[in-house]
């Protein structure tokens, strides 16, 4: 299975780059460099991932079907 794709939103402000996930609100950081804000964005993302999908299979209970799904 091929991993999604995300894209990110980012700018230098000052002396910082900041940036947001397009596709998962609330998925946004910073960094004292562009690659550090990718690595910190890259981490973030796959935290809130992390958690949607713990608290999806919460909500579905058990027993509960797993299915991939493409938009």
């Amino acid at each position: 299975m091929v991993a999604p794709t995300y894209n990110a939103a980012i700018r230098q402000d000052g002396p910082w780059w900041i940036g947001w996930v397009e596709e998962i609100p609330g998925v946004n950081s910073q960094g004292a460099t562009r690659d550090e804000l990718l690595e910190n964005l890259r981490e973030a993302l796959s935290e809130a991932l992390a958690m949607n999908r713990e608290d999806a299979r919460r909500a579905a209970g058990d027993p509960y079907e797993e299915v991939a799904i493409q938009p």
